[in-house]
């Protein structure tokens, strides 16, 4: 009887384009700074928005509403520092 067995998934594969090396940390290609996003100003996502609502809450604060991506990433960062969820 033969034995099956699963292979695993490749290790270090990103879900972009580009690939990592286990021997490198060099993240500097992956994270943008939100103000460079092509999709930046388009209105924030529900998961932004959702997200934005539960921090703010947990802070006691409040979120402005029809916030951009780019400014939603960068109150979630905010806030993510402030609640120490980041």
């Amino acid at each position: 009887m033969a034995s099956s067995k699963r292979k695993s998934a490749p290790k270090n594969r990103t879900t972009d384009s580009t690939t990592t090396d286990s021997t490198t940390n060099d993240n500097t290609n992956r994270i943008k700074d939100p103000d460079e996003w092509t999709t930046g100003d388009e209105p924030m996502t529900g998961a932004q928005e959702s997200y934005l609502h539960t921090l703010a809450t947990e802070a006691g604060e409040t979120v402005e509403p029809d916030l951009s991506k780019a400014e939603a990433s960068k109150r979630i960062d905010e806030l993510q520092d402030k609640t120490g969820r980041g």
